[in-house]
């Protein structure tokens, strides 16, 4: 039984690193969930061993957000909120976590419930030290390739999974490849659950260097102004490439936001409801 859990660990794990690219959304298809104003400055770095390192006593951190819905995730200039898509995964969600805990920050992180349920310790921890914990279903399906029965399924499925998996209640949610549809967004929030858009997308799922994610991400980032940074904790040169990413934008100004999710005793987004209702 346990060799049966290693291969399937294994499995997955190969699985969801090729399905960014395999499955690759246009740029068009990234949803910004902030008001966006862009800045059109140009990264002074070249490369990674250029980028300003920092020592001792970081002023990284920024507010912390509370949010009952999309409608309320809205940024400041020069704010960022670090997301983290498709872990835990040992030797590398850990090492984000440390990276993360090092310049005194936080991040969101988007787990699939199959890696929360194989590797539990791992995803308590990334709860315990205060990040914010949200859901990215349980097999990282293609949402909008099954039926609005069988999605849900997969949603909740997912749900249940990180929140044995972390103790922690589960409410926020993105969608894999970022494959949606109105109908499984309304209802998911009807479930009290944040979708997560995306605002900058690293796309350091791309066979490149950490190097070249970095510089990606900045230039994004330089011409938005602020926005919610897509992530994959399970990649090498994700954790590799974290340094100097967090260091450009200490330098630069820029401050991460932490999300909190708050309970309201009235219904979220009464418009999504009823045209959930409408639609079933």
């Amino acid at each position: 039984m346990h060799r049966f859990s290693v291969l399937a660990c294994i499995a997955l794990t190969a699985a969801l690193s090729a399905c960014s690219t395999t499955r690759q959304p246009p740029d068009t298809s990234i949803k910004t969930s902030s008001v966006i104003a862009p800045e059109e400055r140009k990264l002074a770095y070249a490369d990674d061993e250029a980028a300003p390192r920092m020592t001792g006593w970081h002023h990284l951190a920024g507010r912390t957000l509370e949010v009952s819905s999309l409608a309320d995730l809205k940024l400041q200039d020069k704010e960022v909120i670090l997301s983290f898509d498709d872990g835990p995964i040992p030797g590398r969600t850990d090492k984000v976590l440390a990276i993360l805990d090092q310049f005194g920050v936080k991040g969101a992180f988007m787990m699939v419930g199959a890696m929360a349920e194989m590797h539990p310790a791992l995803a308590r921890k990334v709860a315990m030290d205060g990040n914010t914990i949200g859901s990215h279903t349980y097999d990282h399906a293609d949402l909008s390739s099954l039926s609005f029965d069988a999605a849900m399924a997969e949603v909740i499925k997912g749900q249940l999974a990180v929140t044995k998996a972390t103790g922690s209640d589960v409410s926020f949610f993105r969608f894999p490849y970022l494959s949606e549809s109105h109908r499984l967004r309304a209802a998911i929030a009807m479930r009290d659950m944040v979708v997560m858009d995306v605002d900058i997308d690293s796309k350091d799922y791309f066979a490149t260097t950490p190097a070249s994610v970095t510089q990606r991400t900045m230039d994004q980032l330089h011409k938005r102004g602020r926005g919610i940074i897509l992530m994959h904790d399970i990649h090498k040169r994700t954790a590799k490439m974290l340094p100097t990413l967090l260091s450009k934008l200490e330098a630069e100004g820029y401050k991460v936001v932490t999300l909190k999710f708050k309970k309201t005793q009235a219904p979220t987004n009464l418009v999504a409801s009823a045209d959930f209702v409408m639609t079933r």
